[in-house]
């Protein structure tokens, strides 16, 4: 299987590989990834990782790395302020791309969270990422993020059960991006399996998010330069 058997291509995929830790990193610019997405703990599906550890992954690396700002497990802001707190360390530790996103208790963006962390981020790019899933209104939260500054891409399976749930969901949104509420860039990740890929592709989207495809021996085992790159070969170079 490879990208010529899906046609003409227009420009290169975004491939992102969830890195905890410096060899997961490197083995994923081995690879091919483009761009990291940087977060530890994932029995809590991704917290934000020390300060340390994004130095040392910005020193061993020279891919884009954008890193995760989440302090606890489900998609309640919670302690806002020390969410902000974080965020400033880690812009004064060279950090310019970050992924976020929070809901209110009616699975409505919380706004009033975004904001505050948006005004920290002024200037940085960033990813709103699968609380879009959890939304009570996709749509709706698109709408009110739609002018965000900064806001360039959301990660999302379509549903909240994963790709094959959200597949339909997916294919629909990629057919709309450009379109007013829809000028961010789709990044799909959440159960996304290769095979996924071809009807995605011709859907328009070229944003790839991968963490367990990566890891051939589970989330005890470190990324895999060759999973990675059987990836990168799927996409080929361009989308």
């Amino acid at each position: 299987m490879n990208a010529d058997e899906w046609g003409p291509m227009s420009k290169r995929a975004v491939l992102e590989v969830i890195a905890l830790d410096v060899e997961d990193a490197v083995a994923a610019r081995a690879g091919g990834a483009d761009r990291l997405e940087l977060v530890t703990d994932m029995a809590a599906d991704g917290l934000t990782p020390s300060v340390a550890t994004v130095r040392a992954i910005r020193a061993a690396v020279d891919i884009d790395v954008r890193v995760m700002l989440r302090l606890a497990d489900g998609f309640a802001a919670g302690d806002v302020a020390r969410l902000v707190r974080v965020a400033g360390e880690l812009r004064e530790a060279g950090v310019d791309q970050f992924v976020l996103g929070f809901l209110d208790a009616d699975g409505d963006v919380d706004l009033a969270a975004v904001e505050r962390l948006a005004a920290v981020l002024e200037g940085c790019r960033w990813t709103f990422h699968r609380a879009i899933d959890r939304a009570a209104d996709r749509a709706a939260l698109r709408k009110r993020l739609a002018d965000f500054p900064g806001l360039d891409t959301y990660l999302t399976a379509g549903a909240a059960g994963g790709v094959d749930e959200g597949l339909p969901v997916l294919v629909a949104e990629g057919r709309r991006q450009g379109e007013p509420g829809y000028e961010q860039q789709l990044l799909v990740g959440g159960g996304l399996r290769l095979e996924h890929v071809p009807k995605l592709l011709d859907a328009g989207i070229d944003g790839f998010h991968i963490g367990g495809a990566a890891r051939p021996s589970g989330w005890d085992g470190p990324v895999s330069a060759d999973a990675v790159a059987r990836w990168r070969a799927v996409l080929g170079d361009a989308a």
